[in-house]
C-alpha cells in the first residue's frame, strides 16, 4: 500500500492517535472547544473506556466512536463518519438520547442540573440541504428560539469546506482544513500553513507522521490495516451477496442503493467487480 509522509487523520488509526490520545490531550480538548465553539477552554477531559471501533457500511474507511467526559461533567460523543450516509442524523439522536438515559439514571431520574450531553458527527460527505460545513442544532420552537441547550448535535460535513488557507483564523476552520489535507501535505515544513506550529496541532501531525513513528506504532498502524482490509473483504462479499439476490427478485441496482442506504457509485463497483473467490 502507498503511504505519504502522513496518515490520515479520518482514518481509523489517525483518528485514534489523535481524538483518543490518553497520553496527551491537548489536541481532543481543542478540538472540541472548536467544534461546540465555546469560549470557555476544556481544562480536563477523561475518556470513557466504552467506546468501541467498527467499519463503515461500505468498508471503503472506519470510524472510530469516542466518548469523554471534561471537568465540568459535560458529556462528548464524537464519530467519524466517510462513507455516504444520508440518514445518520438519526443515528446521532440514538447515541446522544442513550447517553441522556444513562445520565438521568445515574442521577436517580432527576432531571435537575444535567449536564450537557454534545452528540459530535464528523462526516466526509454532505448529507444536510444546507451549506453549513458546520451545523449545530438544539431544541428549538418554530420561531427558532432555544427551548432546551442541555442537548446539542454538531455535525461537520467536510466536503462543503472550501476555504482557502488565508481566510482561516478560527480553531475551528483549522481543525477541519487539517482533517482535509494532511495526508497530502509536503513533506517540508516550510511549506505547510503558518498555523500548522500551535501546538495543538503540531502535537497531531508528530503522530500522525511516519517518519517519527515508533517500532511499536508502526507495528500498531499495520494491524489496523490489516484488520481493516479484512474486514473490507468481507463486507464486501456479504454486500455482492445481497446485490446478486436483490437483482434476481427484480430490484434495480438504484432501488438496492436506496433500500440499503449505500452509496449508487458503490454499488455498481460491487456489482461489476470480478469474483475473487
Amino acid at each position: 500500500m502507498e503511504q505519504g509522509p502522513f496518515i490520515p487523520l479520518t482514518s481509523d488509526y489517525g483518528f485514534k492517535a489523535t481524538f483518543g490520545n490518553e497520553t496527551n490531550d491537548l489536541f481532543l480538548r481543542t478540538a472540541l472547544q472548536a467544534l461546540i465553539k465555546s469560549p470557555v477552554p476544556i481544562r480536563e477531559v477523561q475518556l470513557d473506556k466504552n467506546a468501541f471501533e467498527a467499519l463503515t457500511l461500505d468498508s471503503r474507511s472506519g470510524i472510530f466512536d469516542l466518548a469523554c467526559t471534561d471537568a465540568e461533567g459535560n458529556h462528548f460523543i464524537v464519530e467519524m463518519q466517510l462513507a455516504h450516509s444520508p440518514h445518520f442524523v438519526q443515528r446521532m439522536k440514538f447515541y446522544a438520547l442513550h447517553k441522556f438515559n444513562t445520565v438521568v439514571e445515574r442521577g436517580r431520574f432527576d432531571y435537575a442540573n444535567l449536564p450537557r450531553i454534545y452528540c459530535i458527527a464528523i462526516l466526509e460527505k454532505g448529507i444536510l440541504p444546507t451549506a453549513n460545513y458546520h451545523t449545530l442544532a438544539n431544541l428549538r420552537d418554530e420561531q427558532g428560539a432555544l427551548i432546551d441547550g442541555q442537548m446539542a448535535l454538531i455535525l461537520v460535513e467536510l466536503a462543503k469546506f472550501d476555504k482557502p488557507v488565508v481566510a482561516i483564523t478560527t480553531d475551528l476552520d483549522k481543525l477541519i482544513y487539517t482533517m482535509k489535507t494532511l495526508h497530502n501535505a509536503p513533506a517540508d515544513p516550510i511549506q505547510w500553513p503558518k498555523f500548522w506550529n500551535e501546538e495543538w496541532l503540531q502535537r497531531a501531525i508528530d503522530e500522525l507522521n511516519t517518519r517519527k513513528m515508533t517500532p511499536e506504532e508502526r507495528f500498531q498502524f499495520a494491524r489496523y490495516t490489516a484488520i481493516n482490509a479484512e474486514a473490507v473483504n468481507a463486507e464486501r462479499t456479504h454486500l455482492r451477496g445481497i446485490i446478486q439476490r436483490s437483482l434476481q427478485k427484480g430490484l434495480t441496482l438504484e432501488e438496492i442503493a436506496e433500500i440499503h442506504e449505500l452509496n449508487l457509485d458503490y454499488v455498481r463497483e460491487l456489482h461489476t467487480a470480478p469474483d475473487t473467490q
